[in-house]
């Protein structure tokens, strides 16, 4: 899958519930952080490998958007994006609680190998009608997170924008887009499953991964 992909971009703290719930202050403009295209791999019906000794490991559902072509002034995101995906950031949370104080890049807790399983690609509606359904993370057949792009902070149109003045935009490209609240720990034999509406779109179990004793 990674050949496929460009830059994968990753949007902090995009919901207010979600910043609230692990103490962070709420953004003034979009926190843009990179997962490199390796950690990038399918969730269909699939088994994960996640760090077993480095602490914590926390799942973090979000909406995943595919650039379809290079961005230029004024376009929308209805014209950049031709699919969707949801997907989880999987986070060291202790790793990243290391970094964050010491004020070191947030890769180590973010950009490991399989930290963003995606599901299978759908057609993107447009922003308004992606918006007409909620999409719900379960763990182990109970829900964990539920979430609706109405509640983010800053709205597709304003994260492309964002990263494509600061960063460029182009074919390729993958843009997580933030995740609600709920976000929580996953152990080794968890199984994540993500559904949209009344679609289930992806599954995955987490083969390997700290361990619940």
């Amino acid at each position: 899958m990674n050949k496929m992909i460009a830059n994968v971009y990753c949007v902090g703290r995009n919901y207010k519930a979600h910043a609230e719930e692990l103490g962070n202050d709420v953004p003034t403009e979009p926190m843009i952080f990179l997962k490199p295209s390796h950690a990038v791999t399918t969730m269909n019906e699939t088994g994960v490998q996640l760090p077993a000794n480095r602490g914590s490991v926390h799942y973090e559902v979000e909406l995943v958007l595919r650039i379809a072509r290079d961005y230029k002034p004024g376009m929308t995101v209805d014209e950049l994006v031709d699919v969707m995906a949801f997907g989880i950031d999987f986070t060291l949370r202790d790793v990243q609680n290391i970094v964050r104080e010491q004020g070191n890049p947030w890769t180590p807790a973010k950009g490991f190998l399989q930290s963003a399983p995606i599901t299978p690609f759908l057609a993107f509606p447009g922003a308004v009608e992606t918006a007409g359904d909620d999409f719900v993370l379960r763990k182990n057949g109970e829900t964990v997170q539920q979430g609706n792009i109405n509640r983010m902070i800053f709205p597709l149109q304003q994260i492309v924008d964002y990263i494509a003045a600061n960063y460029g935009l182009g074919e390729g490209d993958l843009i997580f887009t933030g995740t609600p609240e709920g976000v929580g720990p996953v152990y080794q034999g968890d199984k994540l499953e993500i559904s949209y509406g009344s679609r289930v779109l992806g599954s995955c179990i987490v083969e390997s991964g700290p361990s619940a004793s």
